[in-house]
């Protein structure tokens, strides 16, 4: 049995978009025919977890058979929280054992520097991080020259994948790599008047740490709406409308496509008739 790709969406900073990118990037596997494992590490909130409930609530209540992702049990989130990291990290490993029957194993991290992160960010074959188009969050990534703003060197989360891939060099040979993918999320639809001299600073730092620059997703709110229901853009068809469909929501999901394409992962999404 071929190993599964594992996939860890991840950045130390909260508030990026690490589990809307989560549950857009499942459900596209899903619908490319995928058989998706996913671990919410994220204990205290679960929103992959939650968003995932929903979908298999509202598929009963309404007659549809939506693909769903298997989700090894770790048992109470919140319970684990506060459990110590032996317990934890043993939880974990008997989840990603779990996990090994799947195509795509997902992890959606916590906004923070924990165990169970590093734990999970030195299995990746692939790195998604998620940032909003802000200074704020690049400073994770990287230090600037706060006269210049010229780069200065990686930061933490920068250096924490660094080490995830020492890790993965030493225990499986230097032919490991892990491939890592940054995403600019939530941009404005407007042009912001910083976003030039972000870019720069992303593209010399991919340069120096090696990641690639993807595409990410806009502050639509498109992508919000559809959470209680356990829906992404990727499940909206003729039959699986809970809200009227605009010219919105097509561009919505030709920008998933454009991304599940970026990240190099299958994806199989229809282009959308907003008049259907």
């Amino acid at each position: 049995m071929s190993q599964p790709l594992v996939v860890v969406v991840g950045n130390e900073k909260g508030g990026a978009g690490k589990s809307t990118l989560a549950i857009h990037i499942a459900t596209g596997l899903l619908h490319a025919g995928k058989r998706v494992a996913i671990i919410d590490l994220d204990l205290r909130q679960r929103s992959m977890a939650r968003f995932f409930a929903n979908r298999a609530a509202w598929a009963a209540a309404n007659g549809q058979a939506l693909p769903m992702p298997t989700e090894p049990d770790m048992g109470d989130g919140k319970a684990l929280a506060r459990a110590d990291e032996a317990e934890q990290m043993a939880r974990f490993d008997a989840a990603f054992a779990e996990a090994q029957g799947a195509d795509v194993i997902l992890i959606d991290t916590p906004g923070g520097d924990t165990a169970l992160s590093r734990a999970a960010h030195a299995r990746a074959d692939q790195i998604i991080t998620p940032m909003n188009d802000s200074f704020v969050d690049f400073d994770l990534l990287g230090q600037v020259d706060p006269v210049t703003l010229e780069l200065q060197k990686p930061s933490i989360y920068s250096e924490s994948v660094w080490e995830a891939r020492k890790h993965r060099a030493i225990t499986q040979g230097r032919q490991a790599t892990i491939d890592w993918v940054v995403l600019t999320n939530r941009l404005a639809v407007a042009e912001a008047r910083n976003r030039k001299r972000l870019q720069e600073r992303m593209d010399k730092l991919a340069k120096r740490v090696g990641f690639r620059v993807g595409p990410g997703l806009r502050d639509r709110v498109i992508y919000r709406e559809l959470f209680p229901f356990g829906l992404t853009v990727a499940d909206l068809s003729n039959e699986v409308r809970p809200v009227a469909v605009s010219l919105a929501h097509v561009a919505a999901r030709q920008e998933l496509r454009n991304l599940m394409l970026a990240l190099g992962l299958d994806q199989s999404l229809t282009p959308l008739d907003a008049a259907a």
